[in-house]
Order: structure tokens, then sequence, then C-alpha cells
């Protein structure tokens, strides 16, 4: 009766670990990147290293390139809610647009989105929370702040181009409000937009012509292609202010950087409290770059003979 009751309580205590060990969930996130290029790239890293510090192999992630495809991402986000993942991380506009467009059930982060509300025509609580399936870290930075490089850099300008991809609102949104701070400043601005990286050379040869400056916002076509936009820009000796330091590095002059590295660090620890700790994405308030830093592409400065003045940092190569 003994060995009977001492074989009952073993197999109940190995019944008892093998139910602890099932209970331990492995999430299933499906990211979703729109084009390869280092600021994108760099934010897709921080998210997963963010929650592979804390869950470890308890993370499976399913990451996938559209390619600067908008269609592709629809494509991606479907077979995602299909696939019942527990959480979607979107890389950049549209893919948060289409990630939205796919589900209003599966909690979605996005990340390298510069304005939430204008990209999914929302009305953001004053906490920068969405009242919806969706948040995320924002690469947003004041027009303003590129508004005073140009007049900075280029003090005597009469005339700054505007250079970007008519399909992305984002870049829509920051030329906008860039005109809006040059005009304040009595800077005249001209806009020159492409559809896709097939008008790129076209459009920055007419954008260069009779300009003093040009300014860039953080368009992921663009940033793409900077090296077709600095072979055109480069030789005209047109000082390039760039939306972030991927993008200046490629082949511009001038930004104001932040971190993309560091916003999709903050990204996956937002997905971690929604994961594990059942944070309500809905009430999460979309996060900021606290620390914008005025940096310089050295080889672009001393290839249009540029001498910059203090007060920016050299891009490290």
């Amino acid at each position: 009766m003994k060995k009977m009751l001492a074989a009952l309580l073993a197999a109940l205590m190995v019944l008892s670990l093998a139910a602890c060990g099932g209970s331990a969930k492995t999430y299933k996130i499906g990211i979703c990147q729109l084009v390869q290029h280092p600021a994108l790239d760099a934010a897709t890293q921080g998210f997963k290293d963010a929650l592979t510090e804390k869950l470890g192999d308890k993370v499976v992630f399913d990451e996938q390139n559209a390619q600067g495809d908008s269609a592709t991402c629809a494509v991606i986000t479907t077979g995602f809610v299909s696939n019942q993942y527990d959480l979607i991380m979107a890389n950049a506009t549209p893919a948060l647009q289409a990630a939205v467009s796919a589900t209003d059930t599966i909690p979605i982060l996005g990340t390298s989105v510069t304005d939430y509300a204008s990209a999914l025509a929302v009305e953001a609580a004053a906490d920068g929370s969405l009242g919806m399936n969706v948040s995320g870290t924002s690469d947003g930075v004041p027009a303003q702040l590129y508004a005073d490089c140009v007049v900075e850099l280029v003090p005597d300008a009469k005339k700054v181009s505007i250079l970007y991809c008519s399909a992305e609102p984002n870049s829509v949104l920051q030329a906008d409000q860039f005109i809006a701070c040059m005009d304040a400043a009595g800077v005249a601005t001209e806009v020159f937009t492409f559809a896709d990286s097939n008008d790129i050379q076209s459009v920055a040869t007419a954008a260069v012509e009779g300009a003093d400056a040009l300014y860039i916002p953080t368009d992921n076509t663009a940033a793409s292609n900077m090296t077709i936009i600095s072979g055109v820009c480069e030789p005209a000796g047109i000082p390039v202010i760039c939306g972030e330091e991927g993008m200046c590095s490629g082949g511009g002059l001038a930004t104001v950087s932040i971190s993309y590295y560091d916003i999709g660090t903050a990204c996956g620890e937002m997905a971690y409290e929604i994961l594990v700790n059942g944070a309500d994405v809905s009430k999460m308030p979309v996060g900021y770059s606290k620390n914008p830093v005025k940096k310089y592409n050295a080889d672009y400065a001393a290839a249009i003979g540029f001498t910059m003045p203090e007060g920016y940092e050299a891009i490290a190569e």
C-alpha cells in the first residue's frame, strides 16, 4: 500500500511539473518593416534585443521586410493576423497603416513613425494615447530644429528646396511644418516630390537648381536611395539637411539626430508590458526621443568645401 501511495505521489509530481513547464507561454510577434535602411534596421534590432533580454527563448519573431512596397505590408500583416500572433510591431508608417487595416484586436506597436494621429487619421488624447489597439514610439523631431540648422549653416539662404516621396504621409507633414518655420524666418521654399525611387535622380536634379540648401525629412524612400541623391547634390555643392543620421551618413551634410535603436528598445519595453504584465495598449502614450543631437557628415562637408560651426558632432564612421 505504501509503495502504491509513493508511486501515486511521484506520478502526481511529474504531472505537476509537466503542467508548470507547459504553462510557460511562448509569445509570437510579427515584425513588418517597410524597407531596409540603417535607421529602420536599428529600430527593429532595438525592439528585438529588448524583448530577448527579458524573455529569452520565450519570444519568437517572424520578421519580414516589405522592400518599400505598401501593398506588401498589407500582405505581411494580414498573414500575422491569420496566424493569430500575440503582437504586431510595425516599423514605419505604411507598415503601421497596413497593420491597423488588418486587425483592430491584436495589439500593434509602431516605431519610426513621426506622427501617429495624422498617419491614422485619429485624434490623440492629451497624454498621447490613441484609444485604440495601437501605440509605439516616434522618430519625430520638432521641425524648428531643422529650420534652425538651415539658418545657422546657410545664413544667406534665399531659397531652400524640399525633397521627399509623395506617397509617405509623414514626409508631407514634416515638409509642411518645415515650410511654416522657414516662412517665419523669411526664407522661400519649394517642394519637389517623387512617386518612387525611379524618379529620384531627375527630381533631385531639378531640386538643386537655384537652391541654396536642400531639406529631406525622415522619408524612407529617400533614405534608401541617398547614394543617388548625394550623386546629384555633392557635385552641385549643396548643403543637405537630412531628417536622420543614417540619411546624413549616406550623403547629407547635417541632421538633428535621435537614436533609432533607442526608440526600438523603448518599443520593445512597451511590448513586454503588454504581453507579460497585461498593459492596455489603447492607454499607452506614444513615446518620443528626449535627446536630439546636431550632427554632421565630415566626408560630405569636405567634399563640398564646407566648414562646420561649433555645436555639431561628427557622425562616427
